[in-house]
C-alpha cells in the first residue's frame, strides 16, 4: 500500500496534531523563548519551563487559539509568498552593490504591504469563537478604526516633518 503525503496529513489532521500539538508547541516555544531572554528567574530554565507547559495547556483549553491559528496562518503564508514576488520582481532592477541603498528607499512599500496583508487578514476573519462580543464590536466597526489609525498615523508624519530642531 502506497502512502501519500495528503494522507498522512489528513491522518494528523485528525488526531489533532495541527488544532492541538502544533499550536501547542508554538505557545511554548515562545514563551520559554521569552522568560529565557528576560531572565525573570534568572538561568532557572524548570521554572521557566513549567510556566511555559502551564501557559501553553492553558492556550489550549477552549478552541479559540486553535480557531484563530487556523485563520491567520494561511493568511499569512499567502502574505508572505506575494511578499517574496514583490523581492523576486524588485531584485531584477538591482544589478550591484550599490543598489543595496535602493532597498532602504523603498522600504515603505514593503510595510505597506505588510499593513494590507494584516488588514485583509483581520477583516475577512470569521469571528464565531469570540465569547466576549468583541469580534462582533470590531467587525462593526473595523473600518473605522482603520481611518482612525490611518489619521492618526498621518498626523504624527505631518506633525514630526514641521518640527525641525531650532525652528518653532
Amino acid at each position: 500500500m502506497a502512502v501519500d503525503i495528503t494522507s498522512v496529513l489528513n491522518q494528523w489532521n485528525t488526531i489533532g496534531v495541527f488544532s492541538y500539538v502544533l499550536p501547542f508547541l508554538l505557545i511554548f516555544a515562545v514563551t520559554y523563548g521569552i522568560l529565557s531572554k528576560i531572565k525573570v528567574f534568572e538561568d532557572n530554565n524548570a521554572v521557566n519551563a513549567i510556566i511555559a507547559v502551564a501557559v501553553g495547556l492553558l492556550a489550549l483549553q477552549l478552541d479559540f487559539v486553535s480557531t484563530f491559528f487556523m485563520e491567520i496562518f494561511p493568511r499569512f503564508g499567502m502574505g508572505l509568498a506575494v511578499l517574496l514576488v514583490f523581492v523576486i520582481l524588485f531584485g531584477f532592477f538591482l544589478n550591484d552593490q550599490t543598489d543595496k541603498q535602493k532597498w532602504k528607499d523603498y522600504a515603505w512599500i514593503g510595510i505597506v504591504i505588510a499593513v494590507a496583508v494584516i488588514l485583509w487578514s483581520v477583516s475577512a476573519w470569521q469571528w464565531g469563537g469570540d465569547n466576549f462580543g468583541i469580534g462582533y464590536w470590531l467587525e462593526t466597526n473595523f473600518w473605522a478604526l482603520v481611518i482612525g489609525v490611518l489619521i492618526v498615523v498621518a498626523i504624527y508624519f505631518i506633525t514630526k516633518k514641521s518640527a525641525t530642531p531650532g525652528k518653532p
